[in-house]
């Protein structure tokens, strides 16, 4: 009971240690594992005995015999189901050829150039030089997100890192499984025709058990006919079924088939998605939790010797310094990218969960099955995943300023609410060159931002999700647009420092509108104007107008007339090197206003004639 509840326990506390000090999880999971684990047993414990022990013997422990195994192999599946929820078939179009060839020519990279270095540095086997080749594809979103989320990188250079990690994890995985099954069914190295119809066995099953029931799920809960309070753990007993069902079929499938049925159902309109994705998000950090520290503390200090020497050393700079560049090289090849962006993604290519797991899971298998060089499998993968992650979570900031890719400036602006004058407004914005994400919690409104070619996606103000997005990580503008007053000055206060560090904004209140002595510095376009005149003019006007400005006196003028007439709103100030001003409610004036200045606004077009003539 006791390693029980320490394991969830210093889990969660690993989990707040890294989102204190911003570094990715699997960092302080690990050394929590090894410290409980190895270390204590050689160092600390006086009997010689780890403290945390996930395997006794064949019939005591927390894990007796293959409970273990069948353990590591729920949670992966679980945790894989939940990364195909994620893959969205839109996003991956927008992320160009690049994301592609990254997943293929440099998985295929990683795949021979790290199996040629384990076989020659460390003599291992062919088949296990491929197998740890195949558990080292992977990056993972879970130890790239935390990194990247606090750099300022160009829009382009996140999407790359964050989509390859997402969509290598299932590949990683498959070529893992395929790679195993291989071994498993003929360990003496030839690869036979048993094991090109386990191979296809796979795939078959893995594909049509994924896709069947997660169509079934689909409709079993659109015909309701699951109760609300009851369709997360129905969902969860659904991935665990179907990966028993699938794994007795065609062995080792089941990994294939909760991905496939996450994609699938991650890609349909249910409405109950955002619902089964929150609940696996919050189960998914509890098992990456409890997985790293039983997989960290079930490594034996012998194995860690197994690898304290020079190979180990050469074999990780080989994989970072030479196949990982050569991947991305080879992938970026006569792409959009500069230089210094595929320097930066050459260097951050972290491991994660799918490799430590699988890892311990087929080398703790083939060990038991007495196959030569599996001792070495966990512990080498280990070392790939703990020193890539300490490398980029300690470097991946200052590699960022030393080779260029660092934002000085945060230019992009983040838009809480995305109804019509949202839309309108983002949609003038990025036609001048500004970057642009709409949030809401409306996905009728997100849908349309989305027809209009606009970032926007599904997020809650109250929830930490959208602190975690690295899609964000150029925003210095925060403009707060919603019909709700309180949650206007709630995204104002929260998100200030992070998303607002060049200006944050809201619209005023109907009751600051009617009394101009509480007009907030803080607030948007015009003191005279709250959401329900912004969308009344919207309704009669949906165009944004520019005219020209002669000086600070016209510009002056101009002001005035907007908020006397109203049909008009102010939105914007553009000067003359066509840089775009948020203009406040307090109307606070520009330095930088001479002849090739424009007002933008927002209503009818007005007479520049008359405007003259009042001047």
């Amino acid at each position: 009971m006791l390693e029980l509840a320490g394991i969830i326990i210093l889990g969660i506390l690993a989990q707040w240690v890294a989102w204190k000090f911003k570094i990715p999880a699997i960092l302080p999971l690990i050394l929590v594992g090894l410290l409980v684990g190895p270390i204590a047993a050689e160092f600390l414990s006086a009997d010689g005995k780890k403290w945390i022990e996930p395997i006794w013997n064949e019939s005591e422990g927390l894990f007796p015999g293959e409970s273990l195994f069948y353990f590591v192999s729920l949670a992966i599946g679980i945790i894989l189901f939940e990364g195909g929820l994620t893959l969205k078939r839109g996003e991956i179009k927008n992320v160009g050829p690049v994301i592609t060839k990254l997943i293929t020519i440099g998985s295929l990279v990683t795949f021979f150039g790290a199996a040629v270095a384990a076989y020659y540095i460390f003599n291992l086997s062919w088949e296990m030089s491929f197998l740890f080749a195949a558990l080292i594809i992977v990056t993972g979103p879970t130890v790239i997100t935390p990194i990247l989320r606090n750099i300022p990188l160009k829009k382009d250079v996140s999407a790359v890192l964050k989509w390859e990690g997402i969509l290598i994890d299932p590949i990683g995985a498959l070529v893992a499984v395929l790679v195993y099954e291989f071994i498993s069914v003929d360990a003496g190295g030839e690869f036979t025709k048993t094991a090109l119809i386990e191979f296809g066995k796979i795939v078959l099953f893995g594909f049509t058990f994924g896709f069947t029931f997660a169509h079934t799920l689909n409709f079993i809960l659109n015909k309701k006919w699951v109760p609300h309070y009851l369709m997360n753990v129905f969902s969860l007993a659904v991935v665990l079924g179907l990966f028993v069902l699938s794994d007795a079929f065609a062995h080792e499938s089941g990994l294939l088939a909760v991905v496939v049925m996450g994609m699938v159902l991650g890609n349909s309109k249910s409405p109950y998605l955002k619902d089964i994705l929150y609940f696996k998000e919050s189960l998914s950090v509890l098992l990456i939790s409890i997985l790293f520290i039983l997989l960290a503390a079930n490594i034996n200090f012998e194995e860690l010797m197994l690898i304290y020497n020079w190979k180990t050393a050469a074999l990780f700079a080989c994989i970072v310094f030479i196949i990982r560049p050569l991947g991305v090289f080879l992938s970026t090849f006569n792409s959009s990218l500069q230089l210094n962006e595929k320097l930066f993604i050459s260097w951050v290519g972290p491991r994660g969960i799918v490799a430590a797991g699988i890892a311990s899971l087929f080398g703790l298998k083939l060990a038991s099955k007495g196959v030569e060089g599996a001792e070495y499998i966990t512990p080498l993968v280990f070392v790939i995943v703990l020193g890539t992650v300490l490398l980029n979570a300690t470097t991946a900031r200052m590699f960022a300023r030393l080779v260029g890719v660092f934002l000085t400036k945060s230019n992009g602006i983040l838009i809480v609410g995305a109804s019509k004058i949202s839309r309108l407004i983002g949609h003038y914005l990025v036609s001048n060159g500004r970057h642009v994400v709409l949030i809401d919690s409306n996905q009728n409104n997100i849908d349309k931002a989305k027809e209009l070619g606009l970032d926007a996606f599904n997020a809650n103000i109250y929830s930490d999700s959208l602190s975690n997005n690295i899609e964000l990580n150029d925003v210095g503008y925060l403009m707060a647009m919603t019909g709700s007053s309180d949650i206007n000055k709630y995204a104002i206060s929260r998100f200030r420092k992070q998303f607002g560090e060049n200006g944050s904004f809201r619209l005023v209140t109907t009751d600051e509108m009617n009394n101009p002595k509480d007009n907030p510095k803080e607030g948007l376009f015009s003191h005279t104007d709250d959401y329900i005149r912004l969308s009344e003019v919207t309704r009669k006007f949906p165009s944004i107008q520019e005219i020209d400005i002669e000086d600070k006196t016209h510009f002056a003028n101009l002001i005035e007339i907007t908020n006397k007439d109203k049909d008009m709103i102010p939105l914007f100030f553009m000067d003359a090197e066509g840089e775009l001003h948020i203009i406040t409610s307090d109307h606070t004036e520009f330095e930088n206003i001479n002849e090739d200045s424009k007002l933008i606004y927002l209503g009818k077009p007005f007479d520049v004639e008359e405007v003259a003539s009042d001047d």
